[in-house]
């Protein structure tokens, strides 16, 4: 979905996933960039004959506008953040696990043949992602879809504003290198953990607290209202672990704490732990690692 030309580019790509049989697409100018008021006539319009069983979506912050919406428009449920599927083809029902109070409990919910339309949203990182060599094994059909011109004037998009960085993406990066409130301030935030992460070849992440002081930019919060992460190795320095901040990032294959606090909440979930001052040991960390 988007403009003619963003389509176009992104296209012959899509159709190279594994496993599909058809890629729908639709090109307006309505559609560039995509607003929630805009799309959700067009996925009405797309869903509304249940020729389909599952509408499903990462769990990402697009997902989580677009799909309530049309969810509500369809007089559907939806089930968000799921970890796991199972489906019963014998009675159309499909049980998905998902994470609740902040992960401290996993919620089983089942969706029957009553309901005709499941729409889904997933979490990525607790599924193995697709090879970079995975590539579809047959011809894959192409289907224009008819652009709904509805709700245009509703919401207009005014700017976008976006962060550059030459570190990896946070939220599929696999190596993370987070900092806390312990940091003190924007400076020594940046100072501290950018010469880490530029040798670990690592993104930089931040708690909520660190956010919230202004230590750094909202797109690098990890947690329960941040991004959910789970690389290879996660660096949690200086930060104490508060329920919220463990939501985003426990199913990380190795977490590193480092905090001066032994009785720090994230040595709970860390695979490796140092107490200390982190103004100390980072440095020393990142000379050593050189």
């Amino acid at each position: 979905i988007g403009s003619k030309q963003e389509v176009e580019k992104v296209l012959p790509a899509v159709k190279k996933l594994p496993g599909l049989s058809s890629v729908l697409h639709s090109s307006s100018d309505l559609y560039s960039p995509p607003l929630p008021e805009t799309l959700t006539p067009l996925f009405k319009s797309v869903l509304a004959d249940n020729k389909y069983t599952h509408f499903f979506s990462a769990h990402s912050s697009a997902a989580k506008s677009v799909l309530p919406r049309v969810a509500a428009v369809l007089d559907l449920p939806a089930v968000s953040d799921i970890t796991s599927l199972t489906h019963s083809s014998s009675d159309d029902s499909t049980t998905f696990t998902r994470p609740i109070y902040a992960g401290n409990a996993i919620a089983t919910v089942r969706a029957g043949k009553e309901i005709p339309l499941k729409i889904v949203t997933v979490r990525a990182t607790s599924f193995t992602p697709l090879s970079s060599s995975s590539s579809s094994s047959g011809d894959v059909e192409a289907k224009e879809v008819q652009a709904v011109e509805e709700n245009g004037d509703l919401t207009k998009h005014l700017e976008t504003t976006l962060s550059t960085s030459d570190r990896p993406d946070l939220g599929v990066a696999k190596k993370v290198v987070s900092g806390g409130r312990a940091l003190k301030n924007k400076e020594t935030f940046d100072k501290t953990l950018e010469p880490l992460a530029e040798v670990l070849g690592a993104a930089v992440g931040a708690s909520r607290a660190a956010v919230d002081a202004g230590y750094a930019d909202n797109s690098l919060q990890v947690g329960q209202t941040g991004k959910i992460v789970a690389p290879e190795l996660y660096m949690a320095i200086g930060i104490s672990g508060a329920i919220q901040h463990l939501a985003g990032m426990k199913d990380s294959k190795m977490i590193v704490a480092i905090n001066k606090d032994p009785d720090a909440p994230i040595f709970q979930v860390a695979d490796v732990g140092l107490v200390g001052d982190l103004f100390d040991i980072v440095p020393e960390l990142t000379e050593k690692l050189k």
